[in-house]
């Protein structure tokens, strides 16, 4: 099988974490993971494109994402003329802070954030402006305690917004189901393992014990999705996974992820995904490096 690149950052068991502020003419960096978390701020980045998991977003002029969980990622030059790129990277162990402590009241939406960047996660320019000014800085900062503290604080205002986005399915991203509803996470646990199979509404209201009707208004009202939009999506994270993962033909990862049509399945991705099976594997491809 093949795999991509996995990064070995410069941390050291000794530093609280890696920064590194740069200015260049491209993004030429492969599709690549590491265990580490990852903030990464762009500027003059309009057109370029960001890859995380199965999500592929066209940026704007300003970019910043929280990668965690070793996710594989890449920013792509796509249609960005712009010079220089600014790039701002930290990369710090999940162990800076320590379960102990971001257990703590003070520390829950930070500790929710890090969860969810198992996905990997864009913040809006708001939230973007909300920090910029720390983040320029944080580079200048020659005391690494005061450079430790304004870390938490960027991070404490990125989490306290609570306007951020996630990017990749999980699915594809292989995260937990993290829903606070017992109901829901048995039924998101039992879509998970049978969604190469015909799943019905009467099956998983029966599971929850509801009516069809009422369970179909309590799952988008808990989840945010329809159950068909939902179903839909954890099929197309296993269908990237494989389109990325595997040699398996289009065809084959149709079928195997529980779709019965190659029609439907190629217009639902070209909806979801904004290209084909084909372009979106082609897309990985081009940044694959074999380890």
């Amino acid at each position: 099988m093949e795999k991509y690149i996995t990064e070995i950052t410069p941390l050291s068991d000794k530093d609280c974490f890696y920064l590194v502020d740069r200015y260049k003419d491209s993004f030429d960096f492969p599709i690549h993971r590491h265990d580490e978390f990852e903030l990464n701020f762009v500027a003059n980045c309009a057109g370029a494109r960001r890859i995380v998991g199965d999500s592929v977003e066209e940026l704007g002029q300003y970019d910043l994402a929280l990668i965690g969980h070793g996710i594989e990622h890449a920013w792509e030059q796509h249609k960005c003329t712009d010079r220089p790129i600014r790039e701002i990277t930290i990369q710090f162990s999940s162990k800076l802070f320590g379960e102990v402590f971001l257990s703590k009241n003070p520390l829950s939406s930070i500790r929710q954030m890090l969860e969810n960047s198992a996905k990997g996660i864009a913040f809006p320019m708001s939230s973007i402006m909300r920090v910029y000014s720390r983040l320029v800085a944080l580079p200048s900062i020659t005391d690494n305690f005061y450079r430790v503290i304004e870390l938490l604080t960027i991070l404490h205002e990125l989490a306290s917004a609570n306007d951020y986005h996630t990017l990749s399915s999980g699915a594809f991203a292989n995260s937990d189901i993290s829903s606070e509803s017992r109901r829901i996470q048995k039924i998101q646990k039992h879509i998970n393992a049978n969604f190469r199979e015909e799943i019905r509404l009467e099956q998983l209201a029966s599971i929850a014990g509801m009516s069809p009707t009422a369970f179909s208004r309590f799952f988008k009202l808990r989840t945010g999705r329809s159950l068909s939009d939902y179903i839909i999506d954890v099929r197309l994270g296993h269908a990237v996974r494989s389109l990325v993962d595997t040699s398996k033909s289009i065809a084959e990862i149709c079928y195997d992820c529980g779709f019965n049509n190659i029609s439907h399945f190629n217009r639902i991705f070209k909806k979801k995904k904004n290209c084909t099976p084909k372009a979106f594997r082609e897309m990985y491809k081009r940044h694959k490096l074999l380890v």
